[in-house]
């Protein structure tokens, strides 16, 4: 007869608990990245036109200017300066009073369908093309409702998006 080996109570939990480890891990995981996704904070260009500099301040080359709407992700501060990130990854520095809290988004695919409605059954009213900025107005399951400069609304599916 084979002798019966018996874990300590102890080393039987802990092993059980070693066991969910890999889940819990994961679980905790997914929460900070939603806690991150909420926290991450966004600003658009309040002006027709700004410039993304090198550093904060005028004294700082423009590496680009960024049209009304634009969508940035504020990393950093200096003074009235944001440092900012666009959806290319793309890093520089922008005025604050500048800026606004106006939802926008940006196409980041070659091109996206605008639909009547928040469904891929639903009618196509036009297209967007890849970094067009667009007005945010509402989300609805995995879609966002936008609006274009001309007034065109429509529905948009959020992966195709960056921004709020």
């Amino acid at each position: 007869m084979t002798p019966t080996r018996h874990m300590h109570p102890f080393r039987r939990a802990s092993t059980h608990l070693l066991n969910k480890l890999p889940a819990l891990a994961l679980a905790l995981s997914c929460a900070a990245s939603s806690a991150w996704v909420q926290a991450r904070e966004l600003v658009s260009v309040d002006r027709p036109q700004i410039n993304m500099r090198s550093g904060a301040g005028t004294q700082h080359g423009a590496l680009w200017s960024l049209s009304k709407g634009y969508p940035l992700e504020v990393k950093g501060r200096q003074g009235n300066w944001l440092k900012v990130r666009d959806f290319e990854n793309d890093i520089g520095w922008v005025y604050r009073p500048l800026v606004s809290k106006k939802p926008h988004v940006i196409v980041k695919s070659k091109v996206a369908n605008i639909r009547s409605a928040p469904s891929t059954g639903s009618r196509i009213l036009a297209q967007a093309e890849h970094a067009e900025v667009l007005r945010h107005l509402e989300q609805k399951q995995g879609w966002v409702k936008v609006q274009r400069d001309d007034g065109l609304k429509g529905w948009i599916v959020r992966r195709l998006l960056w921004g709020w």
